[in-house]
């Protein structure tokens, strides 16, 4: 099993959680502070690992069996994202998607750090989250 964070459409009620195939929800949380986030296409976020600032990146941790992570979500993943490990609020770790950095340096994506999380940012847009 792999504990992975999840902050994007794999959540619970998001289009892409199918891909989860049952993998029991473990908590609901945030990244601890230090992560910067941005939506690609208004499609799906991106977060990236930055200790200049002190966001938190609101999520949901899974128990993802092995062959669901490497059959089914990782191969579903956008190319801007790679597989990365991030620090929780409380402290311990967590497999994450992480924006690619030479995707932060292009300055092709819009930050919304400033929401906290997917679901806020979708919802500033009027759309269902």
């Amino acid at each position: 099993m792999a504990r992975m964070f999840l902050n994007g459409q794999a959540m619970e009620g998001g289009s892409a959680h199918h891909h989860l195939k049952g993998a029991p929800l473990v908590m609901k949380t945030r990244t601890a502070p230090g992560y910067r986030f941005f939506s690609i296409r208004d499609t799906f976020p991106g977060l990236f690992p930055d200790p200049t600032v002190n966001t938190a990146i609101e999520g949901e941790v899974y128990e993802v069996p092995d062959a669901v992570l490497r059959d089914e979500l990782l191969p579903n993943e956008p190319p801007e994202l790679e597989l990365g490990i991030i620090k929780l609020e409380d402290g311990s770790a967590s497999l994450s998607m992480i924006l690619r950095r030479e995707q932060v340096a292009s300055g092709a994506h819009y930050e919304i750090s400033s929401f906290g999380g997917w679901r806020k940012y979708l919802a500033s847009l009027g759309r269902p989250t």
